[in-house]
This record gives C-alpha cells, structure tokens and sequence, in this order.
C-alpha cells in the first residue's frame, strides 16, 4: 500500500516539512509519480523501526494496539450514520449533518467545526486506495472522551479530488471521522485504514451490503481490537 506526503506526516505526528529533511537527510524510502511523493508502507515502516522512530500509528499501524478505554467504532458510526447515493456535491452537507450529531459538545462547538469543514482545506481527504478515502478535519480538535463520529458516505458518482489516488482507483466510498482528541485521531486513522484495506468490512462495502450487515461487521472488529473475543486477552 502507498501512502502520501500527508499520510506520512500525520501517522509520525510530524509536519510535511519534517519527512522533507527525512528523504534528503535521513533515506527515507520513497518514489516519485507524476511529480508526487508516494512512500510503501512496509519500508518505511521499516526505515522507522532502524531509527526507533514511533512508525506504528495512523496509517502506518500493522497490528491493532491495546485499546483499553478507546472509543468503539459501531457507536461512532450509529451516531454518524451510513449515507447512500450522495452527490458529489452534497458531500460537504453529509459532514455537517454528521457532526450535527456529534454527542457530548455544545452547539458553539458544534457550529464551529461545521464552518472549518465548509472553509477551503478544511477537510484532509486521505485516498486510502481500492475507491476509499477517510476524510477528515484537517485541524486536529479535543472534544473530550465521549465526543466524536463516523460517517459512511457512499457516493453517486466518483469524487473529484485535487490529488488522485495512489493507486488511480476512483473514490466513491468515504469514511468520514472525528475523534475525541489528537491522540484518538491517530488510533481512529489506524484503525480504519487496517478495515478498509482487509477483511469483511471493506467486502461489505464492496458490494453494498445493508446498514445492519455493515454495523455488525463494525462491532464485530471492536471485539477482535479489545480482545474480548481471545480468552489469553482476558486472562
């Protein structure tokens, strides 16, 4: 799987600038296509671990990590909601109506993030491959431990974005989030890039599967992610 620029900056918690001097500096593996940096998963994971840099977080994450007290995804998603035959143009109403929504915050909060997410660049659209994406605010925010959404939008046509995906595929499927903090933001990218790049999950969407199927398969990886499924994990 290739990342971006930003994907790599946002799962090392560090700014463009920094993986800048990496390549030039540092030899962090990369590649050029059609004037933009694209960087394979698995060896700059690797050119992380020889530096002991923490690489194993956001997108970059290969394992699912101990989730004690993490927000679960399924009632994330049931707050947010599953969108279906969305216009390309009515993408920006879904977000807003999602964090309408949002439980646990004030509605100045509330109007707040619906304007940075209306504002240019407000949104960090993440092109995942395979047609997926995971947009979400480009500002990280802290809402606090109860606050924060999914949202399913599967689209009409396919979304035109200023940068096309690493693997060209068109995105037609986005999973829309906010987390309740910097922290969460980081373990919510993980998580949802590992669903949609394997498993049942990314089957489901593939071919349209209903609400109810969908919810399930989502509770079903929040028992895989704590453990309570493994009797060694609750030892």
């Amino acid at each position: 799987m290739y990342l971006n620029l930003i994907q790599i900056a946002e799962s090392f918690g560090v700014s463009e600038k920094v993986v800048d001097d990496w390549i030039h500096n540092e030899g962090m593996p990369h590649t050029v296509d059609r004037g933009r940096l694209l960087f394979d998963r698995g060896q700059v994971t690797q050119w992380a671990a020889a530096r002991g840099l923490a690489a194993k977080v956001g997108f970059l994450a290969t394992e699912t990590p101990a989730l004690s007290g993490t927000a679960r995804l399924e009632p994330l998603l049931r707050a947010g909601g599953i969108w279906r035959d969305v216009a390309g143009a009515e993408v920006a109403d879904v977000f807003v109506k999602a964090v309408s929504s949002l439980p646990g915050v004030t509605p100045p909060v509330r109007q707040m993030l619906s304007q940075r997410l209306r504002a240019r660049g407000g949104v960090t659209w993440a092109p995942v491959g395979g047609g997926f994406a995971l947009p979400h605010p480009a500002v990280r925010v802290a809402l606090g431990r109860d606050a924060g959404t999914i949202a399913l939008v599967l689209l009409r046509d396919a979304l035109p974005l200023d940068e096309p995906p690493p693997d060209g595929e068109a995105v037609k499927r986005l999973i829309f989030f906010i987390a309740p903090s910097p922290r969460a933001h980081l373990d919510l990218l993980g998580r949802l890039s590992r669903l949609l790049t394997r498993g049942p999950l990314r089957e489901l969407l593939v071919r349209g599967a209903a609400d109810e199927e969908i919810l399930g398969a989502v509770a079903a990886a929040d028992v895989a992610a704590s453990g309570a499924g493994n009797p060694e994990a609750r030892a």
